[in-house]
């Protein structure tokens, strides 16, 4: 019964984190901490582990729906991958109260923009996009997965969607960029040893199917109204994120 609930859990977050390009990834975070009694960088470890799979699978078929901005996303992941790697070398140096403020604050705000600029009513794409937004919001992903070992996806979904990318397009470029991220992050952890591969394993096995659904539901339902209602939900979810941080 207990492997049931776990995959189900897993089959759950994997259709929410996919359809929200893996910017709720932290409630990977939550379920095993809060319900799973992990140890923080135990979960930690087997977030970023659990994550990765349902990623691959959602990046992919999100490719074959033509949906990834890879111009957007290769220059994010150009930023954030050495971000990481910068973020995990300073991060025995930085006391823990003032990078977990940082990153409150950073969610917060970037929640606050999301839902202002739903209010507003979202503007069609850019056909000549900033080239200094992507690397700030990619750098800051790339800090956080570092620093803190968060997934990182807020700030690229954020940054997507502030730069009036569509839901869909910006759920699916997202995704795009946290596959190589997370893959960086996972090698990190597995060599530490701290990933729970009994508990892990059980969450794969839903996630993946979630995360081979949340593409088709996304083509359906990320248009309209549908897509108001996603980016408000996205919008609460940093907002949540970064209060829940800050407390």
């Amino acid at each position: 019964m207990q492997f049931l609930f776990m995959v189900f859990t897993g089959l759950l977050v994997g259709v929410f984190v996919i359809s929200m390009g893996g910017g709720g990834g932290a409630i990977y975070l939550g379920i095993l901490t809060a319900v799973f009694n992990l140890a923080p960088a135990s979960a930690a470890a087997t977030s970023i582990v659990t994550a990765l799979p349902s990623l691959a699978i959602g990046s992919w078929l999100y490719y074959r729906q033509g949906q990834i901005n890879f111009h957007l996303g290769n220059i994010m992941l150009l930023s954030a991958v050495p971000s990481v790697l910068v973020g995990a070398f300073i991060a025995p140096f930085i006391p823990t109260k003032i990078y977990t403020i940082i990153i409150g604050l950073i969610l917060l705000v970037l929640g606050i923009q999301v839902l202002y600029k739903v209010r507003k009513g979202n503007k069609k794409a850019s056909a000549n996009p900033s080239k200094t937004l992507p690397v700030i919001f990619g750098v800051i992903s790339g800090l956080m997965v570092g620093v803190a070992g968060l997934s990182g996806g807020g700030p690229i979904m954020a940054g997507l969607l502030l730069m009036g990318a569509p839901m869909i397009q910006a759920s699916a470029t997202s995704s795009y960029v946290l596959v190589c991220m997370s893959i960086v992050g996972a090698l990190t952890h597995v060599s530490g040893g701290q990933v729970d591969w009994p508990i892990g394993i059980s969450l794969i096995c839903g996630a993946v199917v979630g995360a081979a659904i949340a593409p088709r539901l996304m083509k359906k339902f990320a248009v309209g109204r549908g897509a108001i209602i996603l980016n408000v939900i996205m919008g609460v979810l940093l907002v949540f994120m970064g209060t829940k941080t800050l407390l």
